[in-house]
């Protein structure tokens, strides 16, 4: 999908990138509706709920509540990459400002960082 640097994106590729962050982004936000009801406080009454169920239930709820926070992190990365779009740093590397390779954007369109600066 992304063939370059900010600086040599084409106004069709710029757009066509940010729909597709757009719809990632939107994907979160209906996962992120999905799982809410999980997030809820576990019931504590130990008269309606066995011993183990609650175990389980507690377990759930706190691999949701992971799933929510990896969620809301995505977004901001998402969000992020909007940025770096409408200001035409989308591709360089925001530690060593060097082009980030267009197969690492192809797999991660919100990847902040070139490999040897997301590894070091």
């Amino acid at each position: 999908m992304y063939n370059g640097t900010g600086d040599g994106m084409t106004p069709l590729q710029r757009e066509q990138l940010r729909d597709h962050l757009l719809s990632l982004l939107e994907e979160l936000r209906t996962a992120e509706r999905r799982g809410h009801d999980s997030t809820r406080t576990v019931e504590l009454d130990q008269q309606a709920v066995g011993r183990l169920s609650r175990m389980d239930a507690l377990q759930s709820q706190a691999m949701a509540q992971a799933n929510s926070r990896q969620r809301d992190r995505q977004a901001l990365r998402i969000q992020a990459a909007l940025v770096r779009i409408a200001d035409g740093t989308y591709g360089e590397c925001l530690e060593c400002g060097e082009p980030i390779p267009p197969k690492r954007l192809d797999l991660d369109p919100a990847a902040p960082l070139c490999i040897s600066c997301a590894s070091g």
